[in-house]
């Protein structure tokens, strides 16, 4: 089992940046899962926002946030991050990290196994 724990969310100022993190444990967790953040606003679906491959040498990201976000990890640590600069105030939403045990980039959320319980992000304008 793989349990995942995210931190780093909080209220700012459009314009302005957070950084979340994503902690991952278990006695099966390695360096060798795909992970990958989404996020939900009130009343809408969970979107997709970024990506990231096992080594961290491959990354995607959702239209809405590429060049403002970065996506990365620290497998040493097991600990995933998502950089989030000139933030508006339609990114508001419960982030979520994800995870699956496998190699390749993975963008689609019923392909994860593994989930946060989300943080909360705030834009206010």
């Amino acid at each position: 089992q793989v349990q995942l724990v995210e931190s780093g969310g909080g209220l700012v100022q459009a314009g302005g940046s957070l950084r979340l993190s994503c902690a991952a444990s278990g006695r099966t967790f390695s360096s060798s899962y795909a992970m990958g953040w989404f996020r939900q606003a009130p009343g809408k679906e969970r979107e997709f926002v970024a990506a990231i491959n096992w080594s961290g040498g491959d990354t995607y990201y959702a239209d809405s946030v590429k060049g403002r976000f970065t996506i990365s990890r620290d497998n040493a640590k097991n600990t995933m991050y998502l950089q989030m600069n000139s933030l508006k105030p339609e990114d508001t939403a419960i982030y979520y990290c994800a995870a699956r045990r496998t190699i390749p980039i993975v963008t689609a959320a019923r392909q994860y196994n593994y989930w946060g319980q989300g943080t909360q992000v705030t834009v206010s304008s």
